[in-house]
């Protein structure tokens, strides 16, 4: 019976550690392979010239080194990059490189589509697979850095890594927060913990235990002031409604002195755009500081809604943005509108669409909706 190898994207440094010792080495030589694999880039063990030859020969027998496939990549005209990534098979995600002055983000996926099925977003439209593996999810980052010619500590073209590609990351737990590990470790991508951020829609035990197991940056996607519309919006506001969401998100605060938590708001033309929207929202980030005991608690970031097939939601009237905003600036709440970056290659928020094989039925709800609709984007 062959052996199956372990892929060494899939294991933290304490993961590795334990690995080499099972295979009777010292644990610093897992050191040396992270070096080589998140510094430098090497995926052959043959290349790694500080290895003895029993010792490379010995890992080849025990261990691989597989990034995700590149099916294709795309860059936009501003410069943003988006990869689409085979996990498997049949299914494949999407990450999105986005730089910006001072820095580059990388928004990366935890899952192979999504079971959330918030309305606003295209992912949801795909359905859910599976969770995609620690391997899965830290390769996005080394495919990513391999093509910028990120060197952590020396050329850092990737500064910030946001887990709000494919998927809600709180729902995959366990190999997110191991993932976030290995961005972290000066011997893998070497990011600061406050340049990884985890965005979720409002997972109130997992943000609990997030805060008992991590440290890392909170987003949270809220997109509306009030229940009725959350939950109209996101439906997973019926079983988490705000009041309990903010609660955990002051209790995850409290943990983390000096931290903030930044609350997504997508902008949706006639939806959640009006004034008095945005004075509740504002009511609602007075309370959050209020209860966390800290000013500048909460940060709002306002999202322009960016349109794919068969929505029902237009984006918002950029007027209509700024005025949103004004209110919310008056009112004393750190507010930044999110520019609308690689749109042009369908790489913006809310835009991220895979392959996926659907376990759900919801992709071809979806699809039939849009035959339905004579939608001419989509094929009977």
């Amino acid at each position: 019976m062959e052996q199956t190898l372990t892929n060494i994207f899939g294991m933290d440094r304490r993961g590795m550690e334990d690995f080499f010792a099972g295979l009777g080495e010292k644990r610093f030589r897992a050191h040396q392979i992270m070096k080589w694999v998140y510094h430098r880039h090497v995926t052959d063990f043959d290349e790694m010239t500080d290895l003895g030859k029993a010792l490379r020969a010995k890992l080849k027998g025990h261990a691989e080194i597989v990034p995700p496939k590149v099916i294709f990549e795309k860059p936009s005209i501003d410069g943003t990059h988006k990869w689409l990534l085979g996990m498997d098979g049949a299914n494949a995600i999407e990450a999105v490189f986005i730089p910006d002055k001072g820095r580059g983000t990388l928004c990366v996926s935890s899952q192979v589509g999504c079971g959330l099925n918030c309305q606003f977003c295209s992912t949801a439209t795909q359905g859910f697979n599976r969770n995609l593996s620690v391997a899965e999810i830290i390769g996005q980052v080394w495919v990513a850095a391999r093509h910028l010619g990120n060197v952590p500590h020396r050329e850092r073209k990737l500064t910030n890594v946001v887990m709000m590609g494919m998927g809600e990351p709180l729902l995959n737990f366990d190999n997110v927060v191991t993932a976030m590990s290995i961005m972290r470790d000066d011997l893998g991508f070497g990011l600061a913990n406050k340049r990884v951020t985890l965005s979720t829609a409002g997972l109130v035990p997992m943000i609990d235990r997030l805060g008992e197991e991590s440290d890392v940056s909170l987003a949270v996607s809220l997109h509306a002031p009030t229940d009725e519309l959350r939950t109209e919006l996101v439906p997973l506001n019926k079983k988490y409604p705000i009041a309990e969401l903010m609660e955990s998100c002051v209790r995850y605060v409290r943990r983390k002195p000096r931290s903030s938590i930044t609350f997504e708001y997508t902008m949706m033309k006639g939806v959640n755009d009006q004034p008095q929207q945005a004075r509740a929202l504002a009511r609602l980030m007075h309370a959050f500081d209020n209860a966390a005991q800290m000013k500048d608690a909460a940060k709002v970031n306002l999202i322009p809604f960016n349109p794919f097939p068969g929505t029902r939601f237009e984006r918002s009237e950029e007027l209509d943005i700024r005025a949103f905003q004004k209110i919310l600036l008056d009112e004393g709440v750190l507010t930044m509108v999110r520019r609308t970056r690689g749109d042009d290659i369908d790489a913006a928020c809310g835009q991220l669409k895979g392959q996926v094989v659907d376990r759900t039925r919801r992709q071809a709800d979806f699809k039939k909706k849009l035959q339905g609709e004579g939608n001419p984007d989509v094929a009977a």
